[in-house]
């Protein structure tokens, strides 16, 4: 198994680590700008885009080794916490259209 130097020693993995770090940055700022009005409505959709992680963990586990258990725990956790998320994002989008639904009337 490589070590962690011999992990970022690699240009590729430098190119990779940066777009990852200007990325968040650049998300946090998009964020940042965002009226406190929208948060809901478009955290509620980027919650529930996040079914790509979940695809995307199982087909990491799949063609990963038998032996591999680093790949194996974190497309675990991936699997876990993208379908936490994505149901979260559902939740808070029906809660979010039944505030918009009408009332109905109780019958006495």
């Amino acid at each position: 198994m490589d070590t962690l130097i011999d992990i970022f020693s690699n240009e590729a993995t430098y190119r990779l680590l940066t777009i990852v770090i200007l990325s968040i940055f650049l998300g946090i700022e998009v964020i940042s700008r965002v009226p406190s009005v929208l948060h809901t409505p478009l955290m509620s959709g980027a919650n529930a885009i996040h079914g790509v992680v979940v695809i995307g963990a199982i087909i990491v586990m799949g063609k990963a080794a038998s032996d591999d258990y680093l790949a194996l725990t974190l497309g675990f956790l991936a699997v876990i916490l993208g379908t936490l998320n994505v149901v979260g994002g559902f939740v808070v989008t029906d809660r979010m259209l039944e505030m918009f639904s009408k009332k109905k009337k109780k019958q006495s």
